[in-house]
């Protein structure tokens, strides 16, 4: 184990990876999360939902024809992962995970790395240019060619300092026209405030701090793409029949190619 984890305090990707069943958590992860769903029990349905999302938008964007993919934010790996998904459609399909999580980039190195054409980076998103650099030297993702930008549950761990709207722009300006974005986030529409107030006042201690937003405060993610349909929605019905589970948005959109 890395001497720089600290497993007295719990991370946000050890509690997601505990609330999927995973088993690379520990107890403090454990004893958050569970505080967390006593709180807000569907959280562990959104948490599905989140998944089912992903699966079906990489599924998706490798239909209309994306064969690279940059999943910023990644997590612990959980099968099936985002190269796994794209390469259902095109074999050859390319993926950088990213993640400044010594854990998770360790997992990642272990379970994700397959070759050149699917690597890691250990990076902080809230740095976009060294991210940024770091896929030049990796020389996986061909910047004159559309990218699948991934933020999945990831955005909501950004504070408004930090600027999550501009963070998006960066990727987004830097990568060719018709790359996608693939978004979720959580959401406090539809949430009962004492119960959105007892999660996020959970992740205080944690890792990183929770930021719900409301849809007024998501939708400026979205500026200079074209969202593709059905918008920006409940992240349970997103291409998928439901039902809506409140706590979480996601979208796909496209940035124009003239």
């Amino acid at each position: 184990m890395p001497s720089a984890i600290d497993v007295t305090v719990p991370s946000s990707a050890r509690m997601y990876d505990y609330a999927l069943g995973g088993k690379d958590h520990y107890a403090i992860d454990r004893e958050t999360a569970d505080r967390i769903f006593a709180a807000f029990p569907a959280l562990r349905e959104l948490v599905a939902a989140n998944r089912g999302f992903l699966q079906r938008a990489v599924r998706f964007l490798a239909e209309q024809g994306v064969r690279q993919f940059v999943d910023l934010g990644a997590g612990i790996p959980t099968s099936p992962n985002v190269h796994e998904i794209a390469r259902e459609v095109h074999p050859d399909a390319r993926v950088v995970y990213v993640d400044h999580d010594p854990i998770v980039a360790a997992h990642s190195r272990a379970l994700r790395a397959d070759g050149k054409a699917v690597t890691v980076i250990e990076a902080d998103i809230r740095q976009p240019d060294l991210v940024l650099a770091a896929l030049e030297d990796k020389d996986v993702i061909d910047f004159d060619e559309p990218v699948g930008i991934l933020f999945i549950d990831v955005l909501h761990f950004v504070t408004d300092d930090e600027d999550p709207a501009g963070i998006v722009a960066r990727f987004r300006d830097r990568f060719a026209p018709g790359s996608h974005l693939v978004l979720s986030i959580a959401c406090r529409d539809g949430v009962d405030p004492e119960s959105a107030d007892k999660v996020t006042a959970a992740y205080q201690n944690a890792t990183t701090p929770l930021i719900p937003r409301t849809r007024e405060q998501i939708e400026p993610l979205f500026d200079g793409f074209e969202l593709v349909p059905p918008g920006l929605v409940n992240m349970a019905c997103w291409r998928a029949d439901g039902p809506e589970i409140p706590g979480g948005l996601a979208g796909v959109a496209r940035t124009p190619t003239e």
